[in-house]
């Protein structure tokens, strides 16, 4: 997958993000301890990005479920600053992250949400996002399960998943949920240091 030129005001987001993340690193959980700045790149920054060219349509509104240290939500964010961003964060040390490098990035038209996905009143299910997704949710099946209340609008739903993906889709396909919503598309790519793979499946509502 082909991701976007960054442009000089990008990079020096992600900069700021970057060094932010390290520094609060030392007394937040935010990131598994001893990873290197190599990995960082690739495996935070580098695999959040892939999710951009997804974000199409007119006026997309991204919703991070489980966003921790703002992956994937908060890096896209970071890149593409007309994009409008909900951050769902449950724990408040990394909410007050995400707000603090949001600030500090100065970038707007972003919500950051102190709460569980499932929480009907600072989440509506009318909120009207265009996209949803996480790297937080390990499986499939639970995770569209708990976006099947945003149904009602025209929402896409991104998993990015590993090498596992296909197991994971026959468990959900066989689980009775897949009534909800069908798979339309699926990309893949390949992590350039470490070889990882990547596979980022587009889910539609049925209606």
């Amino acid at each position: 997958m082909e991701l976007p030129a960054l442009s000089d005001d990008a990079l020096s987001r992600l900069f700021v993000y970057f060094k932010e993340l390290k520094h609060w690193s030392r007394r937040v959980n935010l990131i598994a301890k001893g990873t290197g700045d190599g990995e960082i790149l690739e495996k935070h920054f580098l695999d959040s990005l892939t999710l951009l060219p997804l974000l199409d349509g007119e006026k997309p509104h991204l919703l991070d479920v489980g966003s921790g240290a703002g992956f994937p939500g908060l890096v896209c964010k970071a890149v593409r600053p007309d994009l409008q961003v909900t951050l769902v964060e449950p724990r408040l040390k990394r909410v007050s992250f995400l707000r603090h490098v949001a600030r500090t990035m100065k970038v707007d038209n972003i919500s950051i949400l102190e709460c569980r996905v499932e929480d009907e009143s600072m989440l509506p299910s009318d909120t009207g996002f265009t996209h949803i997704s996480s790297r937080a949710v390990n499986e499939i099946n639970p995770f569209l399960e708990m976006c099947s209340r945003f149904r009602g609008s025209a929402v896409q739903v991104i998993c990015m998943k590993g090498p596992r993906w296909k197991e994971e889709l026959a468990t959900w396909q066989e689980s009775g949920n897949s009534k909800d919503f069908s798979l339309v598309s699926q990309n893949s790519h390949v992590l350039p240091e470490s070889g990882g793979q990547r596979y980022l499946l587009v889910f539609e509502a049925v209606t």
